[in-house]
């Protein structure tokens, strides 16, 4: 039992020393400017919206307490959920990589751990919902399309992620009809917007874009968009990071 109590307080304590880094990794983003920057960018979605945002999801974020990418990658996600209104408790997370200690630092915060490996497959249930997911691999935005493919979900969400412009320069497009069909078909009606560069954050939130589909010209798309629902495989791809469970 002493032993338990000594593990617990041990655990406590490392996760105030994450706390006290995840802090410094906030107040570095807003004296740097990088997130007064950021701010307008991260509420162009919802200009005009009717529909306030309800719930966060994260997937990919990686071990914050000793990577200081994933820190600064988590101290802009707490800065967002402050400057949407969206309650700690709306915000769920998932990363295979999470130590019992991150996981705790998590908890302390108010934040919601997912409880399994959902490969990116999280539907919205009719909830606005933001998905946060910096410098996660393809397959994972291309399955979260996949299970919400109709107007309806997919205009009230919102992804922060690889540039999906960048996916499309990047790859053949017979390799991104085949591999990533949903991310290839939304192409064309995706609102992309990119974060601002600054000097201290170009690794970070390199490639990162927050991207949302308007109704108007989800409307527009051939009815043979929405009946083509078939789940991704995968099979001829190699690095699918956290998609496989």
């Amino acid at each position: 039992r002493r032993r338990r109590r000594r593990a617990e307080k041990e655990e406590v304590a490392e996760a105030g020393a994450v706390l006290r880094r995840l802090r410094e990794a906030q107040d570095d983003l807003l004296s740097s400017g990088f997130w007064a920057a950021s701010a307008g960018a991260v509420r162009t979605p919802w200009d005009g919206s009717t529909e306030p945002l309800a719930r966060c999801v994260c997937y990919g974020l990686g071990r914050f307490s000793g990577c200081p990418m994933a820190r600064e990658q988590l101290a802009f996600l707490l800065l967002l959920l402050e400057e949407l209104g969206v309650p700690p408790g709306r915000c769920s997370l998932f990363d295979p990589v999470f130590s019992e200690r991150e996981a705790a630092a998590l908890r302390e915060l108010g934040l919601r751990l997912l409880p399994e490996n959902e490969e990116g497959k999280h539907s919205i249930e009719g909830s606005a919902t933001l998905f946060y997911m910096v410098h996660c691999g393809n397959a994972l935005y291309n399955n979260l399309l996949w299970r919400n493919w109709a107007p309806e979900p997919l205009s009230k969400m919102v992804i922060i992620g690889n540039s999906f412009k960048g996916i499309d320069e990047r790859l053949l497009p017979r390799i991104l009809k085949r591999d990533y069909s949903y991310i290839a078909k939304v192409l064309e009606v995706t609102e992309e917007v990119s974060l601002p560069t600054h000097p201290q954050y170009l690794d970070t939130f390199s490639d990162t874009s927050i991207h949302w589909f308007p109704w108007e010209k989800l409307k527009e798309l051939s009815p043979e968009v929405w009946d083509s629902v078939e789940e991704p495989t995968y099979q001829d791809c190699d690095n699918l990071e956290i998609i496989r469970r």
